[in-house]
């Protein structure tokens, strides 16, 4: 069965449309340097599926997804995630779809070109491997 999650979560990974968007306005969080980052906004869509077809609920599946920055654009097991979020809100039991990668803050700074990678990890501790990486910069 841990074959068939591990699995399962691979595919939701790569059935996810990853996106970055610049949002204007507010949003913005400050660098260690004190210059407000503008809104990036990383968005995903939900795997509904297993790799068979067979619907899958990921609320019941998924515990929270890691989002890793980098400059280089590659990712490792040994890689730190520089945000976690749950991947269900636990009052309204909706699936989080989108993450501001600004409210990262430090060390995250303006000018540099970085990119980033999602994770799914499931309740019993599973993780995927990571996402196709998403350039973008401040």
């Amino acid at each position: 069965m841990p074959t068939r999650i591990r699995s399962i979560l691979m595919i939701a990974l790569g059935l996810m449309m990853a996106t970055v968007i610049g949002c204007g306005g507010g949003g913005e969080t400050s660098t260690s340097e004190g210059t407000p980052l503008p809104a990036r906004v990383l968005s995903w869509e939900a795997p509904t599926s297993y790799v068979d077809a067979t619907p899958m609920d990921p609320v019941t599946v998924l515990d929270r997804f890691e989002i890793h920055v980098n400059e280089r654009g590659i990712f490792t097991d040994k890689d730190v995630p520089m945000a976690e979020l749950d991947a269900v809100d636990p009052q309204t039991r909706a699936l989080a779809t989108s993450f501001n990668i600004a409210n990262i803050g430090s060390p995250l700074t303006m000018g540099p070109h970085y990119y980033v990678s999602l994770r799914a990890v499931a309740l019993t501790g599973l993780k995927s491997d990571f996402s196709t990486p998403v350039s973008f910069s401040f």
